[in-house]
Order: structure tokens, then C-alpha cells, then sequence
């Protein structure tokens, strides 16, 4: 399958067929059971406006003391295992011979966004970041490894993949805004993002 290429992203339109994405949405759900959203707090004290939760080894997780990798949800409990669709996607498309430690779950309501940041906190760049889109679609921005490099934009669809790896792993991206209401994957709307990623640092309680 061909890769289209914003700033040395590759996205793959239409990865995950519709059952596949049903799939993996009910796999999704699964993990949300065992370890439910919240909204994280910024360092600086200000709520994310998108809720997230995690799978896997370790999970990431955002306080005011800062953003980390911990060995388990902040209510105490493991992490719920990541879903097997999302790692056949890893096992497809990242081209590392090591399964993720973390997937991360984000859900975007139709106001949330996520501004310009790396991915950085996990101390293992060579490995890629395999992000793969569900629900409505999302504008999504791609820097450089600057913050002030020149930006591009595309729109992710419910079944993208988006792979940040090589020069482009320590990218500045985000998400402008959502679509909301232009998939009917999600019955009340909204988008699920999951974020594979292979870590090396240790997690914290």
C-alpha cells in the first residue's frame, strides 16, 4: 500500500476497512472498561480538552508533575492488555522487531484538539509512533523537529495510519480540530486516537 507524506509522515488512507475498524473499536471499549478516561491536568495546572486513557506495559499519563510513564492508571489498577487489532496495525506497518509498550487511548469530543508537541518522553526514537484514527475525522498538523519549522495539514479519517518514524519521529504534530459528526463509527460522534509506541524509560508509580 502506497503512503502519502506530510513533512516526512506516512499515512496510509484507509488501513482499516469498516469491519476491521468495528473491530477495534469493540476491542477499544474493552480496554476503557478495565482502565477508564479521565482528563489530564498540564504541568502548568490547565485540563487537556481530550480524555485519555492507556494499554499496555506501562501507560502515559499527564499531572503536575509532569508528563511520564506510569506502571499503572492513576486509580491504581494495571493497565488493560492493547488491543490485538492495534498490534497486527504495529505488526503490519512499523517495521520494528519489538512489540509497543504503551498504547495510548485518546478520545476527542467535538470540541477537543491537541496543539503542536513531540513525542518525546519515551526515550527510545529510533522506534516509530504508529497512530491509528477511528471515528470522525480530524485536521491534522505536521511540523518539523522545531517548533518553529513550517507546518502542513491534512485531514485523518476513520482507518488512517499515521507513521511518525525516521527524521520525522520527533516531529511537532497535532490535531486543529474534529470533524465531529462526519463518521458514523462512534454512535454519538467523536474520535478515538491510539498511539503505539515502544518505551525505554522506567515507569513511575
Amino acid at each position: 500500500m502506497t503512503a502519502l507524506e506530510l513533512n516526512g509522515v506516512r499515512i496510509f488512507k484507509g488501513f482499516l476497512g469498516r469491519e476491521a475498524q468495528r473491530a477495534l473499536l469493540d476491542q477499544v471499549r474493552e480496554a476503557v472498561r478495565a482502565a477508564p478516561f479521565m482528563r489530564p491536568v498540564t504541568p502548568w495546572g490547565k485540563p487537556m480538552s481530550v480524555r485519555m486513557t492507556s494499554a499496555g506495559r506501562v501507560g502515559w499519563v499527564s499531572s503536575r508533575q509532569g508528563y511520564r510513564y506510569a506502571a499503572r492508571h492513576p486509580a491504581g489498577t494495571p493497565w488493560p492488555p492493547i488491543p490485538p487489532g492495534a498490534l497486527a496495525v504495529w505488526e503490519a506497518l512499523s517495521d520494528w522487531p519489538e512489540p509497543p509498550d504503551c498504547c495510548l487511548i485518546n478520545h476527542y469530543g467535538e470540541k477537543a484538539r491537541m496543539g503542536l508537541h513531540q513525542d518525546r518522553d519515551e526515550g527510545e526514537f529510533a522506534a516509530p509512533v504508529v497512530s491509528i484514527s477511528l471515528g470522525d475525522a480530524a485536521v491534522f498538523r505536521v511540523g518539523g523537529t522545531r517548533r518553529g519549522d513550517p507546518t502542513r495539514s491534512t485531514t485523518l479519517e476513520s482507518g488512517d495510519v499515521a507513521i511518525l518514524g525516521g527524521p520525522a519521529r520527533l516531529a511537532y504534530h497535532g490535531v486543529d480540530r474534529v470533524r465531529f459528526g462526519s463518521s458514523t463509527l462512534l454512535p454519538q460522534g467523536g474520535r478515538i486516537n491510539l498511539t503505539l509506541r515502544v518505551v525505554r524509560v522506567a515507569p513511575q508509580a
